[in-house]
């Protein structure tokens, strides 16, 4: 599936891998070598996430329900927790320099499925 920004219609990712169960939302991102460039992992549910072993640092955003972005962490590096984010539906992990200012809190994304 793609992520993408409903108003202004900016892909935010072409290619969403889906993290489901506990076992992929706990490993998520750790021990890869990178994230390539327009893919994505969505980790749901998912109010917080945790940088331990990992090798690179990402972009985050963290969705409610509707669609609506609620928290946005930019050049998140290894070794840190995020905030809790107590509304989220999911997060959405990217690589670092993804968002670069292009989205903030309050705007809508929108995942679509093939």
């Amino acid at each position: 599936m793609k992520c993408i920004v409903k108003d202004t219609g900016l892909v935010i990712a072409s290619e969403v891998e889906e993290a489901k169960t506990f076992k992929t939302r706990l490993l998520g991102l750790m021990f890869r070598p990178s994230l390539a460039k327009g893919k994505g992992l969505w980790l749901e549910p998912c109010p917080q996430i945790h940088m331990f072993f990992m090798r690179f640092a990402i972009d985050v955003i963290f969705v409610d329900h509707s669609g609506l972005i609620i928290g946005v962490l930019e050049n998140f590096k290894p070794w840190r927790v995020s905030p809790i984010f107590w509304c989220a539906r999911g997060t959405l992990e990217l690589p670092a320099g993804t968002l670069n200012g292009k989205v903030k809190k309050g705007d809508r994304v929108e995942f679509v499925r093939p």
